[in-house]
């Protein structure tokens, strides 16, 4: 590919990324990682906001502190009402917005509940977009706002209009065994929905850009896995409803049908769990619009628990520079025993391995002060709900 067609794949990507509401809730099992990180009251945990979800997750651990950092402040603004309703409503109407996706008086609910107690930034954002919350139909749903929202509408609409298949998805989502959603995929869905036009457009990054996927991952998977990330994404899918079970794999059921039931939710949107956040829990959860870099060089403090999700995959192509100072300012300011978690599109990320850092005077690379749990990380993610990365990653800082 020419420099010029990975310049405009790049400003594509940032400009997506830059401008819009990406990640209207969050694409990583946070059921993995309350295994792998093993929070502890003294942790203090660095994550990458998203849609808050996970952070909100993490919070019911009861960990010393949460910092939620990202550079698009309009994740942050979601993580920011979701905390609002959280203090200001009742478990009925918080719920009501993010468990289906609209709250039929959420004008009057935002404005003089839920604004006041929002930062200016976020305030500025939703003054603009809280009719996201507004649709009376799962078709108006919240979750099909924002980029991934848009392209979650868009596969609903193909799979009402085009495959006519919605009977056939709705039989699925209620199966009683992964044997019933084997039968159903294989008789009524996988041929019926991955036609050529399916296929083609998974490959091209104008696409994959909304769904969060940067240039890097499509390379990585086009090289390194057996018929390219075309094949990549409909073995993940396969493995999602015909391998793993549906009952509780909330992720897929809300793109699939705008919205959450009591059943099949995040931790977060759970009656007890609410009433533990509302209680103190989610007062430990601080916000920072800043990239990850920009955080840890203003923090005075160390972090024990860093969760970078799939971040570098683009860093490592891009942006290697960032990255190698990212991981000089991680390791300066890690506590004791500090533990990683992250996530990569690509089945390895030997990238991370060979940044160079400095470690009491001494140039070393980062797979040489790492310790790797990598049959943990191998059985967690294989049961993955998620299903759509290429590898999970857990690691320990071993310091001499």
């Amino acid at each position: 590919m020419s420099k010029a067609s990975e310049w405009l794949s790049s400003a594509w990507f940032s400009a997506v990324h830059g401008k819009n509401l990406v990640y209207n809730t969050c694409w990583e099992d946070p059921r993995l990682d309350r295994v792998a990180l093993e929070l502890g009251p003294d942790d203090e945990v660095l994550v990458i906001t998203s849609a808050g979800c996970n952070a909100l997750d993490y919070a019911l651990q009861a960990p010393r502190r949460i910092h939620a950092v990202d550079m698009n402040p309009r994740q942050n603004a979601l993580l920011e009402l979701k905390i609002a309703g959280i203090r200001q409503l009742d478990f009925e109407r918080f719920f009501a917005m993010f468990g289906r996706g609209h709250l039929r008086d959420h004008h009057t609910t935002y404005w003089s509940e839920l604004r006041p107690a929002l930062s200016p930034e976020a305030r500025t954002y939703w003054d603009r977009h809280i009719g996201f919350f507004a649709g009376s139909g799962w078709r108006r749903s919240f979750y099909f706002h924002g980029t991934s929202g848009m392209v979650a509408r868009l596969v609903n609409s193909y799979i009402d209009r085009v495959a006519k298949v919605r009977n056939s998805v709705e039989e699925l989502l209620h199966a009683p065994t992964v044997e019933d959603q084997k039968r159903i995929y294989d008789a009524r869905l996988g041929e019926a929905f991955w036609n050529r036009f399916i296929r083609w457009v998974m490959g091209h990054d104008a696409a994959l850009s909304f769904l969060g996927v940067p240039r890097p991952q499509r390379q990585h998977l086009e090289t390194n896995y057996d018929g390219g990330i075309r094949r990549f994404i409909e073995d993940c899918i396969e493995a999602v409803f015909t391998r793993l079970p549906i009952a509780d794999n909330y992720f897929w059921r809300v793109y699939l049908t705008g919205r959450y039931s009591h059943d099949c939710c995040p931790e977060y949107l759970k009656r007890e769990n609410f009433e533990k956040l509302k209680a103190g829990l989610v007062d430990r959860i601080s916000i920072h619009t800043s990239s990850i870099l920009g955080f840890l060089n203003e923090y005075e403090g160390t972090i024990s628990r860093y969760v970078l999700l799939d971040h570098m995959d683009w860093l490592s192509t891009f942006r290697y520079s960032i990255l190698e100072q990212e991981w000089q300012a991680i390791i300066d300011r890690a506590a004791p025993q500090t533990r990683f978690l992250w996530r990569s599109g690509g089945l390895q990320t030997d990238f991370v391995d060979r940044v160079r850092v400095s470690v009491d005077g001494r140039e070393t690379q980062v797979g040489e002060i790492l310790k790797y749990n990598r049959p943990l990380a191998a059985k967690l993610h294989e049961r993955d709900r998620v299903h759509t990365y290429g590898s999970f990653h857990i690691a320990d800082l071993a310091l001499a």
